[in-house]
């Protein structure tokens, strides 16, 4: 067709077609085409469409043409005129007859009216006044070329405020030059999957119980074996750990998820030794060890042994997990195929929040959000072992001094799947310690506390008690 005689225009993504050499009048091209585009589900409902004047212009056709295609839309029933002048999409596509459904995106599973869900942090509180700062200042102070592409490492400015404040509060040992950020402990575990793969290590002991779930598909793609490893009351048996044939192992040395025990000095140092004397590594798992109540800090590993030690830590349970911020400190022999790997992967994380998260750390208000929320959960934790106490003492709580979760045993007798799906009939959402598991165990539950006020605790705690009773007969 003649140049003249065609015009295309992709405006506020319209992609018209006109055609001068018909006879059917442009207005009516033009309806036609758009009524297809809504009809068709290009166009969605709620989409604002281009002014008049700047599709005429777009289209080389008079204001008039596409104020008279509008107005026939609008009568139908496609547009609607919106105050401040613009028009919108006012109708819902048309599936034809006969064609498929489209699928849908899977509704998320339905939480319970009340949730023990554990490693939920209490959004509601999430600081968005002070990030909101951060953010500010990290757009308006960043030199031009942090928002270029970003290297595999992460921005130094997060690197540099990270080092400082882990080394700090942490009692970690770490260099900027040896952080890798990535998004969150799932990015950064798969990444070290790769790359411990690829130096053939493929034995990898695990707490038993632990984040088992999380592990299994990345590491399983990699080619990396798990192993399980039990936990006692001094945290990962490193006895065990000696026969287990294993060249890394995935610890959370300063509150095990999920049973809470705390890694004894002897067995601290046994891990050290078993990692310097085989020149094995130790994965360390500092996931929520800014909330305590009942304990004195206790200090990260990675400060004794940096290099046998990798240190990952996240702001998902002390922010908030949409954030999307994880990082590793690493040995050096590490950092490099660790950056090439997350380059890889998807290119670098995001540089604004990087540089937000980098000036909310360095002016103290990470500090200020978790000197206000530590008396927070611990009154939620305090209601939850009151209620236990009062309404099922049969049930031992443990793992109580630190995070935001807690596990309680259950008493012989009693089916940890039994009590969960009870629990559920009732409305209250309790989980159990199987899923967590590589080999069998005692039956335990597990109560996460942090996004639920004291009055839902109470109440959610009753709820669990009736339907325990009505199991005991």
């Amino acid at each position: 067709m003649e140049e003249n005689r065609s015009n295309f225009s992709r405006v506020a993504d319209l992609l018209l077609t006109v055609d001068r050499g018909r006879a059917e009048p442009l207005h009516r091209q033009i309806a036609a085409s758009i009524r297809d585009d809504i009809r068709g589900g290009r166009l969605r409902r709620g989409s604002a469409l281009p002014p008049t004047r700047t599709l005429a212009a777009g289209l080389s056709v008079s204001r008039g043409v596409i104020v008279e295609a509008y107005q026939q839309l609008t009568a139908e029933g496609y547009l609607s005129s919106k105050s401040g002048g613009y028009t919108e999409v006012a109708a819902e596509p048309v599936r034809p007859a006969g064609a498929p459904e489209r699928p849908r995106e899977r509704a998320a599973e339905a939480e319970p009216p009340i949730s023990f869900r554990y490693g939920r942090s209490d959004l509601a509180n999430f600081p968005r006044t002070a990030w909101l700062r951060s953010v500010s200042r990290a757009l308006t102070d960043a030199p031009a070329e942090r928002f270029g592409y970003p290297t595999g490492q992460g921005v130094p400015e997060l690197r540099q405020a990270l080092a400082d404040y882990l080394n700090r509060v942490r009692g970690t040992a770490a260099d900027p030059g040896d952080v890798v950020i990535c998004n969150g402990f799932a990015q950064g575990i798969n990444l070290l999957a790769q790359v411990l793969a690829a130096r053939g290590k493929v034995r990898l002991a695990v707490e038993d119980p632990s984040q088992v779930d999380d592990l299994r598909q990345p590491y399983a793609q990699a080619g990396v074996d798990l192993v399980p490893v039990p936990v006692g009351p001094d945290g990962l048996r490193t006895e065990v750990l000696d026969r287990a044939g294993a060249d890394a192992v995935l610890v959370t040395p300063s509150h095990q998820w999920p049973t809470g025990a705390v890694l004894g000095s002897d067995n601290r140092s046994a891990l050290l030794r078993w990692a310097a004397g085989g020149d094995r590594l130790i994965i360390e798992d500092d996931y929520d060890a800014e909330y305590r109540y009942d304990r004195a800090p206790v200090g990260a590993l990675h400060g004794l042994d940096p290099e046998h030690v990798v240190y990952t830590g996240t702001a998902s349970k002390t922010l908030a997990p949409g954030l999307r911020l994880g990082w590793l400190i690493l040995p050096g022999r590490l950092v490099e195929p660790v950056a090439a790997a997350k380059i890889a992967a998807d290119r670098g994380s995001a540089v604004t929040d990087q540089l937000a998260f980098a000036d909310f750390l360095s002016r103290g208000e990470f500090d200020r959000h978790l000197r206000r929320m530590r008396p927070v959960y611990r009154r939620r934790r305090d209601a939850l072992l009151t209620a236990l106490a009062e309404r099922l003492p049969e049930l031992t709580p443990d793992g109580i001094s630190a995070g935001f979760h807690l596990i309680a045993w259950l008493p012989a007798g009693l089916h940890e799947q039994t009590v969960v799906c009870a629990a559920a009939r009732r409305g209250v959402g309790v989980y159990g310690l199987a899923p967590h598991r590589m080999t069998p165990g005692p039956p335990g539950l597990l109560f996460g506390y942090a996004g639920l006020s004291e009055p839902a605790i109470a109440e959610g705690v009753a709820l669990l008690s009736r339907a325990i009773s009505e199991l005991s007969g």
